[in-house]
């Protein structure tokens, strides 16, 4: 299968968009939106470093890639609309296999009614994943991580810590119960845009979401509001399996293990309730875990654990490193 016969094997046969004029076919695509904001962004995934096929089939590995794409949508506010996917593909790697990571893509988007308008595939020495996505928010309502003030509430969706156990279960040959429970929310996580987009009457929310560790993500939007924060270590949500792991594996897991996909966020005490009406009507896990404080100048982000305060440092996964 040459590379025009492989695009030809992908591209969707219709689309669910409105807005769109012209998807794959051209030598670009074209959209129209002029009452929305666009929301746009963009990952790389690489072959034994984001990804392995010892833990994830092809199709887990293309559900995931776009999973972290939407779960920026998500962070943003914004409703999944578009996604573009360039490919690069070495020899050892079936064209049937690609085909796999594509159909993991698309059984994600159209849960979220996205269409797929462009790509490119080019050969390499590594499988590498390259992912644009799209989507709209109502005008001048993009979350940005730049709003915390203090005294705000800090709230997180879910529970922390699953996708790193199941990498753990997926690579050790440790024995532990609940081991699938983990495993799919590392293969398939599953992004907060529901709940994020029924936040929509809340005029000022900082949201961010947990890709590599809410120690790195509260870091930012503490830095980005230049505000500090104070986050309660009894109040971080974890399964009720969670605890059969050591509590060195615990701590570094909730804290540092990314890849949970979850949302955490900052918002006034007077919007809070607002926030949980939010999770109430998405069926959303909510849980508040601190306070926004002012900024202090040996640590922007802080936990209480047994009554000791202690500064938490921005140690999560992070590239070049």
């Amino acid at each position: 299968m040459d590379e025009f016969a492989f695009i030809d094997s992908i591209k969707q046969r219709s689309y669910k968009q409105s807005s769109l004029l012209k998807g794959i076919g051209d030598d670009a695509a074209v959209f129209r939106q002029t009452s929305e904001d666009i929301v746009t962004a963009v990952d790389t995934f690489v072959e034994g470093v984001h990804f392995s096929r010892d833990t994830m089939q092809p199709f887990h590995i293309g559900y995931r890639a776009l999973a972290a794409n939407i779960s920026d949508l998500a962070a943003m506010g914004a409703t999944p609309a578009f996604f573009l996917t360039s490919i690069v593909k070495p020899e050892s790697w079936h064209v049937q296999e690609v085909e796999e990571v594509f159909i993991g893509m698309k059984e994600l988007a159209n849960s979220y009614g996205m269409d797929l308008i462009g790509g490119d595939t080019v050969s390499g020495k590594e499988l590498t994943i390259s992912i644009t996505v799209i989507g709209y928010v109502p005008g001048g309502r993009a979350r940005y991580r730049s709003v915390a003030q203090k005294d705000d509430i800090v709230f997180v969706t879910g529970t922390l810590g699953d996708s790193r156990a199941g990498l753990h279960l997926l690579t050790e040959n440790d024995l532990y119960e609940h081991t699938e429970f983990f495993i799919q929310r590392h293969r398939t996580p599953t992004p907060r845009v529901e709940f994020a987009k029924s936040l929509i009457n809340i005029s000022r929310i900082a949201l961010n979401d947990i890709s590599d560790g809410i120690a790195n993500e509260a870091a930012e939007i503490a830095e980005a509001s230049n505000v500090g924060m104070l986050l309660y270590d009894e109040s971080i949500p974890t399964s009720s399996f969670f605890t059969q792991f050591s509590m060195k594996q615990q701590h570094e897991w909730k804290y540092f293990g990314g890849e949970d996909f979850e949302l955490m966020g900052t918002v006034s005490r007077q919007d809070w309730p607002s926030v949980k009406q939010a999770a109430e009507k998405t069926n959303t896990n909510l849980s508040e875990i601190g306070i926004v404080t002012e900024k202090n100048k040996n640590s922007n982000v802080f936990i209480m654990k047994d009554n000791i305060k202690q500064g938490l440092n921005k140690c999560g996964y992070t590239h070049f490193r």
